[in-house]
């Protein structure tokens, strides 16, 4: 099918000429002589590109061309003039025109400009969707769980069946409603988005359904709600299972007939609109309780897919971290980090209570302190939070250089808080692993973890005599993040048992 054109012009001969040019180069044309009639045109009917003058009588070229932009951000405009500037070409560059042609045009400099907006269009496009295919969904994980969930997305996406999608908070309810949004048949439509638990009750319809002037004190102009901006594309509306029982009568009116009132009008507006609704709540046990409408709960939930917490997909946290580290290091101007098996084991056995938010909140915290290149388990530990399910020590590692021997009382004294006895001369190679260690139930895995690293800093600092370049090296520790521990665990200079 040949490529349709819209040429606007008020002047009647260049419209006619220009239109005979593209023609007989194979395109198909459509005609505007004013900016408005473009509007129009471009709403009631596909274009795949657009050439304007700039100057035009009631609506001038560059004004339609932001109303072009705002309607259709993806229709490319090639501008056209006789009387051009480089700061009118400049300007309409800056409003998204795509090329800007000095009047009169060779037939051969028009076609090329053509030519190259549609080329890239068409690249654009495809590249979307090769994104897609390969980004799977802007998703990442291939085990079992997200492997279930990009299966049923595929399935319900082209359909028009309205989709629940279930899980706990931070778990990428929002992105599995932008996927089964991309792969449908609206995906060239708006896709608009509404957290219903974040609106207050008393302006809710009003968000959902627009306003007219003067409905309520504020409304002082027309507003359309989410429904009419997300007509013939999909509507997500987040956290349903919150919406004061009143809307929930409403929405499923709209539901059935595809059809508003504007709060304070009278005026009917049919719309057409998918919908995709998200909660974290269970609604049947919201049903039960009387706080949701089973009616609603039918109507919205035709497929339903589970969005799993991180606790029950740890497969793929090795590829979520990696993900999140290369993009936080990106983001905070950081070199490329590189995670230690150690770390790597720490930071996937931790359970991750706010799920994929918490995730990405703490790797980037990570990418930003850690002085790297390589986190350790050390750093791992240290980034996660107090008190929260930690996996249990890995066995001390024998340092770089050794270290004398203790006695079997100071052996014990490296994993408890008791004191250090005299060290005694080295009789060994190897320095011997703490022994004797009790587990002590008033305090917590994170805290007895400190008393054994005080412990340890306490008795190499001893061995040294103070020296903290030569324990750090000892330790296999960066001298200022030897330091640093010191810091953290209430420790100075000369405070180490002789």
């Amino acid at each position: 099918m040949p490529a349709s054109v819209l040429i606007v012009d008020d002047e009647k001969n260049i419209l006619l000429t220009l239109s005979q040019s593209l023609q007989l180069a194979g395109y198909q044309t459509h005609l505007a002589n004013s900016g408005q009639v473009a509007l129009d045109v471009v709403s009631a009917r596909p274009v795949d590109a657009v050439l304007m003058d700039v100057k035009m009588p009631d609506m001038d070229g560059l004004t339609a061309l932001a109303k072009l932009t705002e309607l259709k951000p993806e229709l490319p405009v090639i501008m056209m003039s006789g009387h051009g500037t480089i700061d009118t070409a400049v300007k309409a560059t800056q409003l998204g025109a795509r090329d800007f042609l000095e009047k009169p045009i060779a037939r051969e400099r028009l076609l090329v400009a053509l030519r190259n907006v549609l080329k890239h269009q068409a690249a654009m496009a495809e590249l979307q969707e090769l994104r897609a295919q390969l980004g799977r969904y802007d998703m990442v994980g291939g085990g079992p769980a997200m492997q279930r969930i990009f299966s049923l997305i595929q399935r319900t996406a082209p359909s028009e069946g309205r989709v629940l999608i279930t899980g706990e908070n931070g778990t990428g309810k929002e992105l599995i409603a932008r996927a089964l949004h991309q792969h449908s048949k609206r995906k060239g439509q708006p896709f608009v988005k509404l957290n219903c638990a974040a609106v207050p009750h008393e302006l809710i319809e009003s968000e959902l359904f627009g306003h007219e002037k003067g409905a309520f004190t504020g409304a002082v102009s027309v507003r359309r709600g989410k429904f009419e901006l997300a007509h013939e594309g999909t509507l997500f509306l987040d956290e349903i299972g919150d919406m004061p029982p009143a809307m929930q009568a409403k929405l499923l009116r709209v539901l059935q007939e595809g059809e508003l009132e504007r709060v304070g009008g009278a005026e009917t507006h049919k719309v057409d609109v998918r919908v995709v609704a998200a909660t974290n709540k269970n609604l049947e046990a919201e049903i039960a309780a009387g706080r949701f409408r089973e009616d609603l709960y039918y109507r919205i939930n035709v497929v339903q897919i589970h969005s799993p917490p991180l606790r029950e997909r740890r497969e793929d946290l090795p590829d979520l971290i990696k993900t999140f580290l290369d993009e936080a290091c990106a983001k905070n101007g950081r070199r490329p980090l590189t995670l230690s098996p150690d770390a790597l084991a720490v930071m996937s056995a931790y359970d991750y209570p706010g799920n994929v938010r918490e995730l990405r909140n703490l790797v980037e915290r990570l990418a930003i302190l850690c002085e790297g290149p390589v986190v350790t388990r050390t750093d791992a530990l240290e980034l996660l939070p107090r008190g929260r399910n930690v996996p249990p020590p890995a066995p001390v590692e024998t340092p770089a250089s050794p270290l004398p021997p203790p006695s079997p009382e100071t052996a014990v004294a490296l994993a408890s808080s008791a004191p250090a006895p005299a060290i005694a001369t080295p009789v060994t190679t190897e320095p011997p692993a703490p022994v004797g260690f009790r587990p002590r139930a008033d305090r917590t895995f994170r805290e007895q973890v400190e008393d054994a690293e005080r412990e340890i800093i306490q008795y190499v600092l001893a061995h040294t005599h103070d020296n903290v370049t030569e324990a750090a090296r000892l330790l296999d520790l960066e001298r200022g993040h030897f330091y640093k521990k010191m810091k953290a665990l209430g420790l100075r200079r000369g405070q180490s048992e002789s």
